[in-house]
């Protein structure tokens, strides 16, 4: 305490410095707090980019195959896509049928392939009637000319109609996906239990 300095006045010089201090102290804190949040701010944002990035490119990757019945209702067409062109494709049938796997050079599914097996699969009950078909189709397709090989259970929506003096016509109704991945012990299950009763 200087000469001239009271009590009081040494006492209010050294409660000045304390605030003084708790003020300074207040200050780094607080930009200590806002440092961090800004880092965990660009933090954030850094993930979100790159879980955007990887949605895209999911999402550019992601293909579905989609069919729909031609005009005559005999086969299926296969959709093109232009940023997914279609390579190999392969349709496997259930082994009741006794019909050998297919391999589609002009992307559809023809009815030609099963018809005689689906009838006589079929046979004993009423002529008009409408099923699903389960197949096992194993497609290739591009993006950006990367393959990327699928393999998924698909049901051939099918109906049949009585034709005088020729028997049953079978006609394709849909294509319509049943489920991702599978083989053919699921499809010969899947026909087994959704087989229309003769």
């Amino acid at each position: 305490m200087s000469g001239n300095e009271t009590s009081d006045q040494a006492q209010t010089r050294r409660r000045w410095i304390t605030l003084a201090e708790v003020v300074a102290v207040a200050g780094v804190v607080i930009a200590a707090l806002t440092l961090y949040s800004n880092w965990q701010d660009r933090r954030e944002a850094v993930a979100a980019r790159q879980v955007e990035q990887a949605s895209a490119s999911r999402d550019r990757t992601r293909f579905v195959l989609r069919g729909t019945p031609a005009k005559d209702r005999r086969s299926i067409v296969l959709a093109r896509e232009e940023a997914h062109p279609l390579g190999d494709i392969r349709v496997t049938f259930p082994t009741a049928l006794g019909v050998s796997p297919q391999d589609s050079v002009t992307q559809t599914i023809d009815a030609d392939a099963f018809d005689a097996a689906l009838r006589k699969a079929t046979d004993g009950g009423a002529d008009e009637r409408t099923g699903r078909l389960p197949v096992l189709i194993r497609y290739t397709y591009f993006t950006d000319d990367q393959p990327t090989t699928r393999q998924a259970i698909y049901d051939i929506v099918w109906q049949t109609r009585g034709q005088w003096l020729k028997g049953r016509k079978v006609e394709l109704l849909d294509l319509r996906l049943r489920e991702t991945g599978g083989n053919q012990a699921r499809i010969d299950a899947l026909w087994r239990r959704d087989r229309p009763a003769a």
